[in-house]
């Protein structure tokens, strides 16, 4: 039997397989607000087969958005704005997820298509914050750095955000902790610099992401898992690294968190990253093992055979893919066909499934 195609539990929450859609930023909101392009975006992926579909990057404040054109969850209208999509997720049989984010010092820049450059709080922008007064780049603002009392309203914030997505019908929620955005920067002494309890030694780096933890877990159900996507290194000498992953993913266990969700680098623009498929697939491995907790393989996963390989050889417990359901949203169909597996056709669809070889 096909491992991929295997169901798996979460709490009290089951994904039919091991497939995830992965959080893909639409930049299509208004005023954080989805659209009808999110529930036909995340609806098909739905349509397609995947155990779990994860809603893009969620601001939890307004500041916190990458894009003006991110969608947020900083207000009940946002929740409400979700609920019609996340229902529409579980009725096709996946388990509807979102990611709570804040951008940080990588807020307030524009979409990919228009240059993706930072927008200027004179036009639809605003003035970033993050833990140090760093930019990210030649051209990009330098950062507000947070005071101690801003940093308790950040873990209020996605206090927040975990009730609201409770509310809209989330199954799952994922707390933001990778790409160089506000809880990375906190973690990486690349981005962090401050002299404070929030700053310098690990111990210090780690307290607003494990306070943020904490929070979510207590304000979302818990029936319903957590998740945390992490950057397992920032792929820069003296920069945030797997090591000290490790010793993340531990903490996140010991706070409730249930999946990590392993990616890796976006803290600075010059990092030299080693693109390959099933690049950062060792760290999932890593961490499943040493940190004790189940762990989301992800990055450059396109072939079935792979992400097969993946899960039956316990790497990981979940592959997520993001691309390639862009080229795709029906991979999990077509991969189910290819591994002599039983897919999850839509009875709508049935008259046009390919017989099992």
């Amino acid at each position: 039997m096909s491992a991929l195609f295997q169901p798996l539990r979460l709490r009290e929450v089951t994904l039919r397989n091991r497939i995830a859609v992965s959080p893909m930023c639409q930049y299509s909101a208004r005023d954080g607000l989805p659209t009808e392009w999110h529930l036909v975006h995340l609806g098909s992926r739905a349509v397609g087969g995947a155990g779990l579909v994860i809603a893009e990057a969620s601001a939890v404040s307004p500041e916190g958005r990458i894009s003006p054109d991110d969608t947020g969850i900083w207000s009940d209208a946002h929740a409400a704005a979700w609920a019609p999509i996340s229902r529409f997720v579980a009725e096709q049989g996946a388990v509807p997820g979102i990611q709570l984010a804040h951008a940080g010092r990588k807020a307030s820049t524009d979409a990919p298509w228009r240059g993706g450059r930072p927008v200027g709080a004179d036009g639809r922008g605003w003035r970033p914050v993050g833990p140090s007064p760093l930019p990210f780049a030649d051209g990009y603002p330098v950062p507000d750095e947070l005071t101690a009392d801003e940093v308790e309203a950040v873990v209020g914030a996605f206090r927040d955000a975990a009730r609201r997505a409770d509310e809209a019908g989330f199954q799952v929620v994922e707390i933001h902790m990778a790409h160089g955005y506000l809880l990375h920067q906190f973690l990486s002494p690349l981005t962090n610099r401050r002299t404070d309890e929030y700053g310098g030694v690990l111990d210090n780096r780690l307290r607003l992401p494990l306070a943020v933890a904490r929070a979510v877990r207590e304000a979302f159900p818990v029936e319903r898992p957590v998740f945390a996507r992490i950057s397992a290194t920032d792929w820069v000498e003296g920069g945030w690294d797997l090591e000290q992953s490790i010793v993340l993913a531990r903490e996140l266990r010991e706070r409730g968190v249930d999946l990590v969700d392993c990616s890796s680098g976006g803290t600075v623009p010059d990092a030299k990253v080693p693109l390959a498929p099933g690049y950062q697939v060792p760290f999932a491995a890593a961490i499943r093992e040493r940190a004790g907790i189940a762990t989301g393989a992800v990055g450059l996963l396109t072939d079935p055979v792979q992400a097969e390989a993946i899960v039956a050889g316990g790497q990981a417990d979940l592959v997520l893919l993001a691309r390639q359901m862009l080229r795709d949203p029906y991979w999990p169909l077509h991969a189910a066909h290819a591994l002599g597996a039983e897919g999850s056709w839509p009875v709508q669809y049935l008259r046009a499934r390919p017989p099992r070889s």
